[in-house]
């Protein structure tokens, strides 16, 4: 599992704010050709995408392009164009708005055809379903395990809030508490039935650093791994929300070692633990070493 406790969000139609995105610190970056490119840019934005992805100078991070949504005429031609010019350079697709399982078999099939084309490695490139919609929502389960290329669900709380119909005119100001804490929970439980990351979507209000760590604070304790950022200044909030402390890594590493697969309850200190308490550490364990915690010796 590779960290994406950060993940930069770069509109795909200014080559200026792609090369600055290189210097910024996110786990991942995903550039954008859906809802940050207007209908005249598209064409243009993937030329540009596709220079910024193989110009290099993305260190260690997952590269990652939102294509459009299956109900407009641009995306079987933003996943062509960007794999074709790009491929060996892109870590994965975001698809938006999947409504079903079809939207991610439909990408995994187009992707497959462009590597044996292109003499691609197969399967090397992974997709990220975003779940923006109730229909989306209840078929999370499904889309989670339609294919083996997938890595992480992502909530899109905007049109998600849209699509029901909430009072909130924008992110960040969610009409009650806890507004999406039954499909952020649906979406963890299905990513991690199907060993997945899971992933929520960005705070509008890029300067309400106080806002965007209690709600990152939020999903966080419902498991999410990570989040979207609009704005740097909101790398390092995200990477301190979800990056466990040396000590929670730590005590994870000594429940693991302590119970075991299958070997039910065991004493740690005067703690008891058990299958369920390993399998909690794990998870713990797994996110700290992809954010780079070393164990202790």
């Amino acid at each position: 599992m590779r960290a994406r406790r950060s993940v930069l969000a770069v509109p795909g139609s200014n080559p200026a704010m792609l090369e600055k995105a290189k210097g910024f610190g996110s786990d991942a970056v995903f550039l954008d050709l859906e809802d940050a490119v207007a209908p005249a840019e598209k064409a243009a934005a993937r030329g540009h995408v596709v220079d910024a992805l193989v110009s290099g100078s993305w260190g260690e991070r997952l590269r990652t392009v939102r294509v459009n949504d299956l109900s407009t005429p641009h995306t079987y031609r933003d996943v062509i164009e960007v794999v074709e010019g790009a491929g060996p350079h892109l870590d994965a697709l975001v698809l938006p708005k999947v409504q079903g399982p079809e939207h991610v078999v439909w990408l995994d099939l187009l992707l497959s055809q462009i590597e044996a084309t292109m003499g691609f490695a197969p399967g090397r490139i992974a997709i990220e379903a975003q779940i923006e919609s109730a229909r989306g929502l209840q078929q999370a389960a499904a889309i989670a395990t339609a294919s083996p290329r997938l890595q992480a669900l992502v909530f899109g709380p905007g049109d998600f809030a849209a699509d029901l119909g909430l009072a909130s005119p924008f992110v960040g100001a969610e009409p009650f508490v806890g507004a999406f804490d039954a499909a952020l929970l649906t979406i963890r439980a299905a990513a991690t039935a199907a060993g997945l990351q899971a992933i929520d979507g960005p705070w509008q209000r890029v300067h309400d650093l106080d806002g965007f760590r209690a709600r990152a604070q939020r999903s966080a304790a419902l498991g999410f791994d990570g989040t979207w950022v609009l704005h740097p200044s909101q790398v390092d909030v995200a990477h301190a929300v979800f990056t466990p402390s040396r000590e929670q890594y730590d005590q994870a590493r000594r429940v693991v070692a302590t119970v075991g697969e299958g070997r039910g309850v065991a004493m740690l200190g005067d703690v008891m633990v058990d299958e369920a308490s390993r399998k909690l550490a794990e998870r713990t364990v797994a996110r700290g070493r992809a954010a780079g915690l070393d164990a202790t010796p």
